[in-house]
């Protein structure tokens, strides 16, 4: 009787928790995935209003073939056809096995709007193709620091996982009645904090700041490749040039408790790893994604998701292949009729083609850039970024071995010495057998 008077009353511990909503990081989650990692990747639903079954399917096969689990499914509150476009996403992807959840963007969504946000959990949830981490449906933000998941939680009759986007690191520790259960963060470039852009390189120094305060809860930790955007309300280039292998190694050391690359789809700044979509809605960004495509992004990609999900420190190699991508013009040329001008930034990039080989055995690189002379570069095995000095002109790579040539081809874009617009973004291929 005495065991079974103290097992209700934990339980009635338990219940005023839920309640009153904890005054720290909620804890305690279980569930048989509890020792499993994920990576999800961050999807702007805000652009693909005409979107159709078809659409969600392809771009989710796409993310499954690389070992992505999931969508955070960046929403706005004005959007009339979010709606239907949620619908959308979790029907396909229970039709294919994948899985979804929502991003609140606060950029549209304010504290004022938890009933509308409850409902959406409480509708998506329980969902078959829900996200779900140790038990609980996750939810996540894009800002939205001050808002209180408490209330969502307690109106939400299936346990939710709230992952929000928290700016401050040390947020985290005065989280206060906000009910978050972790942090995501957004720094995922080189970077004082915000959007201040400094030389780099790309450190972890965000991300350690973020675990420590988390103090064993779960932090999402951003990986992005690239950060351009040429918009009237923003006009920068964060330098990140050996980013897309660098943050991978980063994270292979840290081994965060989930990963979230930034980005699927956000064609207008540049991070989008899925492919160029027919169907989504052009906010303007198609005037430097359009004939830039990143596909062999995921090439790169894939190995590292495989060892991070291992455990291992270091990606394995099974296909031998050179990923490069480069800008399409040097960072000098002017574009007199580009009305915003050159953006922020673009002083500290170097004028660089990058490559990086996967490979099985140590080999030997050449590159020859435009009208510049071949450079020959040694490479161990394994994925390695090399670069060379950027040269107007056609783009040729190539890898040999004990003095036979293994992997040869062109570039798919020529770097010109003139442009319309000054353009940013990168044109990302690759070579194989």
């Amino acid at each position: 009787m005495i065991w079974k008077s103290l097992v209700r009353l934990a339980a009635l511990a338990v219940s005023i928790i839920l309640t009153l909503g904890h005054p720290t990081l909620d804890v305690g989650f279980s569930g048989p995935e509890s020792q499993n990692k994920y990576v999800f990747a961050h999807f702007m639903v805000g652009i693909v209003e005409n979107y159709q079954l078809s659409d969600w399917i392809a771009d989710m096969t796409a993310a499954q073939a690389i070992g992505i689990d999931a969508f955070a499914l960046n929403c706005a509150s004005i959007d009339k056809y979010t709606p239907t476009q949620l619908a959308l996403a979790y029907r396909a992807a229970q039709q294919v096995n994948f899985k979804v959840f929502i991003s609140f963007d606060f950029a549209y969504w304010s504290n004022g709007d938890t009933a509308k946000i409850t409902a959406y959990m409480q509708q998506y949830a329980n969902h078959p193709a829900q996200m779900q981490y140790k038990g609980a449906a996750i939810v996540s933000t894009f800002v939205g620091d001050s808002f209180n998941w408490g209330p969502v939680k307690q109106g939400t009759s299936h346990p939710i996982c709230a992952l929000p986007h928290l700016q401050d690191p040390a947020e985290v520790s005065s989280n206060g009645g906000r009910s978050a259960d972790g942090a995501f963060s957004w720094y995922a470039w080189p970077t004082d904090g915000g959007n201040s852009i400094i030389k780099g390189p790309m450190t972890t120094i965000w991300d350690d700041r973020y675990v420590k305060n988390l103090a064993g809860n779960p932090y999402m930790a951003p990986v992005s490749p690239w950060f351009a955007t040429h918009f009237n309300s923003k006009n920068w280039v964060f330098i990140c040039e050996n980013l897309p292998t660098l943050r991978w190694e980063q994270m292979l050391a840290l081994q965060p408790s989930l990963i979230e690359i930034i980005s699927w789809n956000d064609y207008g700044e540049s991070h989008y790893i899925g492919p160029f979509s027919a169907n989504h809605s052009d906010d303007g960004s198609s005037q430097w994604a359009t004939g830039m495509p990143h596909d062999a992004w995921r090439d790169l990609y894939k190995p590292y998701i495989a060892a991070y999900k291992s455990g291992a420190t270091k990606p394995t190699i099974d296909k031998e292949q050179i990923v490069y991508w480069y800008r399409p013009t040097p960072k000098g040329v002017s574009c007199p009729e580009d009305r915003l001008g050159a953006p922020n930034g673009i002083n500290m990039l170097s004028d660089s083609i990058f490559v990086a080989t996967l490979l099985t055995s140590p080999a030997t690189l050449t590159v020859a850039s435009g009208s510049n002379g071949p450079v020959s570069i040694d490479v161990p095995a394994g994925i390695v970024t090399s670069n060379v000095t950027m040269g107007v002109g056609p783009q040729t790579f190539s890898v040999s071995r004990n003095g036979q040539t293994i992997l040869n081809g062109k570039g798919g874009l020529p770097v010109q010495d003139h442009s319309k617009y000054y353009n940013f973004n990168v044109y990302v291929g690759s070579i194989t057998n």
